[in-house]
């Protein structure tokens, strides 16, 4: 491929989408560059206090009750509120949590203040999603959501090394860079990011039609039969941060193996996102589904036959490559079934799906090595993927399609207009208009 078609492949990847996306893409990327918490929480917690496995266990757990709780609420919030107050709010709320966190030396403390961290951190979430709903064309989400997911692992990767040598010199000052970097993504918003949340039409208001409430959420049938099967989904794909380790230390590999064998993963999400999604984007959702929840469940699965760290980086292969086509896909179809005026409350259910797996995925994990070997487990992740896949097959029969695009002429290199249901982002004095 020539330099030429590499950079025309490149524009055409981020054209088109509006300038308030790419604030909020930018404050994503920050935010993830400070993860410190979540990545080295339990090395924290065992060789900086000295505390049981157990205990590391109940705070770890009690973190992701915490997002659990705080998706509905922040859901709610994101549609009552706006989505730019609420994600202000997420995120100055988390900058004080986590920094707090940092101080903390009694084990009811430390809990407590892991329950809150976790609630603020995952408040954030509904609100970038809807925003991110509401500003992108209908037939741009696949290739935005891809974008930001994008910017997450690729911030995720640089906070894992840098994160690493300061934990080396103080765990304080990890907690103090989180807390400030997540500070600066609340400044971010403020300065650059208008309110989005479209405005009720005079037809919409001359009937007095009833905002969609969560027991709106829950009659919908097939919103919740998505979110179930996303449930699945994050099951199976936290086995790389649960089963996985787990697996591998009963079998005799060493940290290091371990870190070789899961550094596969970022490195392709990094170097394939983007071009991958370009392949995909107008394709059917419902097959890129359905095959990425079978690639999951049997990627998986084929760990059960990994005896080296090339094999199950072979693995770690087939299961990424299904992460790339779901994640973008499935955040796509969200959006396009979350009602203009619901977005938050149904981008807080989804969101709660992977909060939920969080606490069930270790436990499954634990349990089942320990009771019966990790055979069983890499089983379990295949029929699982295989019940997830029949499910994205049923599910999306008789979903209208996404409007096609306009020619990318036509689009321009700078077009934000919206269209089916995205509300245009109003330039403010917020966003720098």
């Amino acid at each position: 491929m020539s330099v030429a078609s590499v950079r025309r492949a490149a524009r055409e990847s981020v054209a088109g989408l509006p300038r308030e996306f790419w604030w909020l893409w930018t404050s994503t990327l920050v935010n993830r560059l400070g993860a410190f918490v979540a990545t080295f929480m339990t090395l924290y917690l065992t060789l900086e206090r000295g505390y049981s496995a157990s205990f590391v266990g109940l705070v770890v757990a009690l973190h992701g009750l915490g997002g659990v709780v705080s998706s509905l609420v922040a859901g709610v919030l994101t549609d009552r509120l706006g989505r730019r107050p609420t994600l202000m709010v997420a995120q100055a709320s988390t900058a004080f949590s986590v920094a707090l966190l940092g101080f903390m030396e009694h084990p009811a403390a430390i809990a407590a203040v892991a329950l809150l961290v976790g609630m603020t951190s995952n408040a954030s979430r509904p609100a970038v999603q809807a925003m991110m709903a509401d500003i992108v064309r209908p037939e741009d989400r696949v290739r935005a959501f891809a974008l930001n997911y994008w910017a997450i692992n690729l911030g995720f990767a640089i906070s894992s090394m840098v994160a690493g040598f300061v934990a080396e010199y103080s765990y304080l000052a990890g907690f103090l860079g989180e807390a400030a970097l997540t500070l600066v993504c609340a400044v971010l918003v403020y300065l650059k990011l208008p309110e989005s949340r479209p405005e009720r039409t005079a037809a919409e208001k001359a009937a007095a039609e009833p905002e969609p409430g969560l027991g709106t959420v829950l009659r919908d049938g097939r919103f919740m039969g998505v979110v179930g099967l996303s449930f699945l989904i994050s099951v199976i794909f936290m086995q790389g941060s649960f089963g996985l380790p787990l697996a591998m230390g009963e079998a005799g590999f060493s940290t290091a193996d371990y870190g070789l064998v899961i550094a596969v993963n970022g490195v392709l999400i990094v170097l394939l996102q983007i071009p991958v999604t370009r392949f995909i984007e107008h394709r059917d959702p419902q097959k890129l589904l359905v095959i990425s929840a079978l690639l999951a469940g049997y990627g998986f699965g084929l760990t059960a036959f990994g005896g080296s760290v090339w094999s199950l980086a072979l693995t770690v292969c087939v299961w990424t490559l299904a992460e790339i086509v779901n994640s973008p896909t499935q955040m796509g179809l969200v959006a396009q079934l979350s009602p203009t005026h619901g977005r938050g409350r149904y981008q807080g259910m989804y969101t709660m799906s992977w909060a939920v797996a969080s606490l069930i995925a270790p436990l499954m994990a634990g349990y089942t090595i320990e009771q019966f070997g990790a055979a069983w487990l890499w089983g379990a992740t295949a029929a699982l993927g295989t019940v997830a896949a029949a499910g994205y097959w049923l599910l999306m029969r008789g979903l209208p399609e996404v409007p096609a695009p306009p020619a990318f002429e036509a689009r321009g290199a700078g077009g934000s207009a919206p269209g089916n249901g995205a509300a245009p982002a109003t330039p403010t004095a917020a966003s720098g208009a």
